[in-house]
């Protein structure tokens, strides 16, 4: 979960490119940082615990003026959070940056210590760097040094390193689900976590495959495997704008991601429906109506977010192409000994690709013989490499831990797949299907209206954001809408929330109800809407603060709540895509009140690439 960042060249000094790309990569932690430059023929470490912030403190009291480097900021796993376990590592004339974890970490530091090793830290990485320096003593060049120590290791690892002895050369290292790219530009070249470390500075970029490793000098990259031996990665060109990885004149990411909504789910639709001919192009992926037919079910799995993104794709897939289908938590799917086989579609559903709960459920399943697509928003990712097929969302940089505009395109995408399924098992009539295809045009104009409650929302928000429990109540597929919202509002404003099915209220939650408890009731109209009305009077019966979130018209949910939100009908599956987006925009706004950090919650970081 760590960001890992490195620079070779003579176009900038080294510290200026690695803060600039440790501050995009925060995301992915920030439980310390710090930077290691290579100067006058020594490495120069500089750390800090904390926020990216600490350490450009610690760095303008003692600056750095090298032109090769490598940069690391933390999400703690081995080590609490501490300047003595923050990144890089250093071994004698060696230091590391590392993301993942090392398994077999206990062995080794028995064994280093067995032979004189003197380790400093918690953490597993500097064994790494304990291994590489033997190895660099023993007169080995770095890039064998780095190989070697690799046999070594047991687990996850994404790791960059520089040594005294390799004079304007960084080695870097890929294995499992931690995620590294490579990128290259006139007389310098870069590394890290994720691409918009890197957009500032080059688009020519390559992902690393496990097993890669790559040597970084000022003349360009070199890529090989594990015995050296040169592998031929062919670089892409990113197409991203380095400006839609900035704030954009919005307060927050999390804020600005809130408002692309409308232009991601454009994106993400794109030319994939085509309403002349009633029918979905899922960018070439084929489906035979015999196997369909023949096809014991859909599994879904995934992680947080996406999993609740899931959860909607189980009640599209099922009622409109009329296949079983399940939902598993990626992080227990392996674990409960699934059935499945070549007769099962597995779709594993994550925003980065480099999910390792999701990636491990997907080589189950993989394993077993299923058909994988992929559902994911980063090209070249570990899970897309992995698949049969890919549907990419087109959310494009999603930089909020909490994630907004990820969720709704990966809503979208299963709506196209639970659409496209249904028209090649010819259940849908045609007006049937020219509907549907309509209503998803239609979204993103219709969540651009709903992004124009904002101010109503920060109204309410302000009556609200000091109460200490939250609970979210919805019946059928809003019900895991109401989760998602309950999700929001823990993670960015520390409030406790609950996402509940509203008819297990009676079953439990209805003794948590009082006057300070504020209920979210998602009463949009559907084939439940009288049941979660009457769901919403024994809420208003204990004294419990109601807000409603209902179709524009139903003049009936005003008298029976406190605060209502309003949303355009757009049937049974899209309304649920519509009515993500106030609970996202209040929990933003409670945030905000409380002053907690919305882009960077404390304890989260946006790509889960360990256990």
């Amino acid at each position: 979960m760590c960001g890992i960042v490195g620079y070779v060249g003579r176009e900038h000094k080294a510290v200026d490119v690695l803060v600039d790309g440790l501050r995009r990569l925060e995301y992915r932690g920030y439980d310390s940082a710090g930077v290691a430059i290579l100067e006058g023929g020594s490495i120069e470490v500089r750390r800090a615990k904390g926020k990216l912030v600490n350490l450009e403190g610690t760095l303008r009291e003692k600056p750095l003026q090298g032109h090769c480097g490598i940069g690391h900021t933390r999400w703690a796993t081995h080590g609490k959070p501490s300047e003595r376990n923050a990144h890089p590592h250093r071994a004698g004339g060696v230091v590391i940056v590392h993301n993942g974890i090392i398994e077999n970490y206990r062995e080794l530091r028995a064994a280093l210590e067995g032979r004189g090793a003197a380790i400093e830290s918690d953490t597993d990485t500097e064994l790494i760097a304990h291994l590489i320096d033997e190895r660099v003593r023993a007169g080995k060049d770095l890039l064998t040094a780095v190989r070697e120590s690799c046999h070594d290791l047991v687990g996850s690892y994404a790791l960059a390193a520089i040594s005294d002895a390799a004079p304007d050369t960084v080695v870097t290292a890929k294995n499992g689900g931690s995620p590294i790219i490579v990128g290259q530009g006139e007389k310098q070249a870069f590394l890290a976590s994720d691409i918009p470390a890197v957009l500032p500075y080059t688009r020519d970029i390559v992902s690393l495959h496990d097993g890669d490793f790559a040597v970084l000098t000022e003349d360009g990259i070199q890529v090989c495997d594990i015995d050296g031996r040169p592998i031929d990665r062919e670089f892409s060109v990113v197409q991203w704008d380095p400006v839609s990885a900035e704030k954009g004149g919005y307060d927050h990411f999390m804020q600005k991601e809130i408002f692309e909504q409308p232009r991601a789910i454009t994106d993400t639709i794109g030319t994939r429906v085509n309403e002349a001919e009633q029918d979905v192009d899922l960018d070439g992926i084929q489906f035979e109506k015999a196997w369909l037919d023949d096809c014991q079910g859909v599994t879904l799995v995934a992680c947080g977010t996406s999993y609740y993104a899931s959860l909607l794709g189980k009640y599209m897939i099922e009622q409109i192409a009329g296949i079983p289908c399940e939902v598993d938590l990626a992080s227990e799917f392996r674990y409960r000994k699934p059935i499945v086989g070549p007769r099962r579609l597995v779709i594993p559903v994550s925003q980065s690709g480099e999910t390792a709960d999701t990636l491990a459920a997907l080589e189950e399943a993989k394993g077993q013989g299923a058909r994988i697509l992929a559902i994911c928003n980063v090209r070249e990712s570990t899970i897309a490499r992995a698949s049969d097929d890919v549907l990419y969302t087109q959310a494009g940089p999603e930089i909020g831990v909490a994630s907004t505009k990820a969720f709704v395109t990966q809503a979208v995408a299963l709506y196209l797949i639970a659409l496209k399924l249904g028209i090649v098992r010819e259940l849908l009539s045609r007006e049937e299907i020219r509907k549907r295809l309509h209503d998803a045009m239609r979204l993103p104009r219709m969540v651009e209206g709903v992004l124009e409650l904002d101010e109503t929302i920060l109204g309410v928000a302000r009556k609200y954001f000091k109460a200490q429990d939250f609970l979210f109540l919805g019946r059928g597929i809003m019900f895991p809408i109401a989760m998602e919202g309950a999700l929001k509002l823990k993670e960015i404003s520390y409030i406790h929330a609950e996402g509940y099915a509203a008819g297990e209220m009676k079953h439990g939650p209805i003794a948590l109800i009082d006057e300070n408890m504020p209920v979210v009731c998602i009463a949009t109209r559907g084939e439940l809407h009288d049941k979660l009305v009457s769901n919403l009077e024994q809420v208003r019966a204990r004294d419990g603060q109601v807000i409603a979130l209902a179709s524009t018209g139903d003049a009936e949910i005003a008298e029976k709540a406190n605060d209502v939100f309003y949303v355009d009908d757009l049937g049974d599956y899209l309304t649920s895509i519509l009515a993500v987006v106030p609970l996202q925009l209040l929990a933003y706004h409670i945030a905000t009140l409380k002053g907690t950090d919305v882009d960077q919650p404390r304890n989260l970081a946006k790509s889960v690439t360990v256990e």
